[in-house]
């Protein structure tokens, strides 16, 4: 009997709940058992620390006491060699422990009461070795035999060895209670997969039985819309047959554009040539031109002609540049992407290298962090976009103070690195953040050469690229591009293909 709709997403409800609350169940237990674990993991690391600290100061006590009474035995310099390693050990020692001992309020009194002490000891200890290197040895004998000191040691040595077994013990405790915490999470891990695996079987028999109801239909349903894919493959061939077609017009349109204005500018030098033999003529004596005639012949000789040329030159210089940053964005536009690895660490120095001496000339100072070495992508692109970021942060930099220029490249989630092209410069304002990536357009004082075409060139080559450029700026302190590019660029031809 085929499985209706209702029944399947009844079944798949139930077990869906099911699972969920099994997997709460798995979820909380573990959290609850890692914490626990978590818990006497780091009473043991404190018992540890605890036990390792009080045989370290034991160890050095006693190698104080044994170089001190070899010294006292034999007068030998040796003997202290040991004495001036360990005393130096004892006071950090005994910081050490007293600092670890404030977790155990049992033993802070005891451990605060011996420090004096030890203090008591060294310096006794320290006086009977200066009374033996000055010949003085029964005095030093005396003062060891007032057994002070050995009470002092008893004493240390009796509540070294109450802590050390305490510190024995909570290990063995804290072993012993994450060896609990490990078996019972693997009870719960066991039982919570067998409880999924039954959810799962059941979730996996309900969909291969729906799924092949699904089937059954879909093979109906792809019988019909056969001869439908047939005509969208077409269309699809004649829209992107039509788009091509466009752009081959649109460049045509471009190219021819420019053969009139080169005419114009062959005239306007011929122009040019001709308004000098007009004024030789118009400016000669002796001439039957009235006084008027002659002044006006002359003030179009002189003013008017040459103001006139220099306009129409002027103006299709102008018109030839628009023309040619039309043409180069076509071309870049039409241009196939060439993918390589590209070490972008070298990739970005090369290009700054190529301004180095415009920094130095600004008293400026460039920076370079890159935690994404290697890329896939378009180097001829690549080092396009980040040329004429380097040239435009030169070319606006502010005059009142040194220029600072920093590339940042970093990897980003969704397979792309963000590289940040950062400068001091004069900053733009506001309201011309989306416009100066337009054709032509430009912000801020016009005192630089330039036609409004960079930017829109830079634009148009990362998304042939398959990614993106914005910026952010306050206008007066400086300017941060941010180009966001796929990691391999071959993911976006294959999905373009597609």
């Amino acid at each position: 009997m085929p499985i209706t709709q209702t029944s399947f997403l009844r079944g798949g409800a139930v077990l869906l709940i099911v699972g969920l609350l099994a997997l709460l169940a798995i979820v909380g237990s573990t959290i609850w058992l890692v914490e626990r674990s978590q818990h006497y993991f780091n009473e043991v690391v404190a018992a540890r620390d605890l036990r390792t600290s009080t045989n370290n100061l034991r160890i050095a006590m006693q190698e104080v006491e044994t170089s001190q009474r070899g010294f006292l035995l034999t007068q030998e310099e040796s003997y202290l060699e040991p004495y001036e390693a360990a005393h130096n050990r004892i006071i950090p020692t005994f910081e050490e422990l007293r600092t670890i001992v404030e977790r155990y309020p049992q033993y802070l009194d005891a451990v605060e009461r011996l420090g004096p002490e030890i203090e008591s000891k060294l310096a006794e200890m320290d006086q009977t070795i200066q009374l033996a290197r000055t010949g003085q040895v029964a005095e030093a004998v005396e003062i060891v035999a007032t057994d002070r000191g050995k009470e002092i040691m008893d004493e240390a040595r009796a509540l070294f060895t109450r802590i050390v077994a305490d510190a024995d013990n909570r290990l063995i405790e804290g072993v012993e209670e994450q060896r609990f915490s490990a078996n019972l999470l693997r009870v719960v891990a066991i039982a919570g997969g067998f409880l999924i695996l039954l959810v799962g079987g059941g979730s996996v028999w309900i969909a291969l039985s729906y799924t092949r109801d699904l089937l059954a239909a879909r093979q109906e349903v792809e019988t019909l819309n056969a001869g439908l894919e047939q005509r969208v493959k077409e269309r699809t061939h004649d829209l992107i047959r039509a788009n091509e077609e466009v752009q081959r017009f649109a460049y045509i349109v471009t190219h021819d554009l420019r053969a009139p204005l080169v005419n114009i500018m062959g005239f306007t030098s011929e122009l040019d040539q001709t308004m000098k033999s007009i004024q030789s003529y118009v400016l000669a004596e002796g001439g039957t031109l009235s006084e008027q005639e002659i002044h006006e012949a002359r003030a179009a000789a002189a003013e008017d002609l040459p103001e006139a040329i220099g306009f129409i030159r002027s103006s299709t210089r102008k018109m030839d540049g628009l023309i040619n940053a039309i043409l180069k964005i076509s071309r870049e536009g039409k241009r196939p992407i060439k993918p390589e690895t590209i070490d972008l660490q070298a990739l970005l120095e090369a290009n700054l290298a190529t301004i180095q001496h415009q920094i130095a000339e600004a008293d400026g100072e460039a920076t370079l962090s890159v935690t994404a070495p290697r890329i896939v992508s378009d180097r001829l692109s690549i080092e396009q976009v980040v040329g004429n970021l380097l040239d435009n942060a030169v070319k606006y930099r502010a005059g009142d103070r040194p220029l600072e220029i920093r590339i940042v490249a970093r990897n980003v989630p969704g397979g792309q690195v963000l590289i940040d092209v950062s400068d001091n410069g004069r900053g733009i304002a506001a309201e011309d953040h989306q416009r100066v990536f337009d054709l032509f357009r430009r912000s801020g004082q016009q005192d630089k050469p330039g036609e409004g075409i960079g930017l829109a060139h830079v634009r148009t080559l990362v998304r042939s690229l398959g990614g993106d450029i914005t910026l952010s700026s306050e206008f007066g302190k400086g300017t941060t591009f941010s180009i966001l590019l796929p990691l391999d660029v071959r993911t976006v031809i294959r999905s373009e293909a597609a």
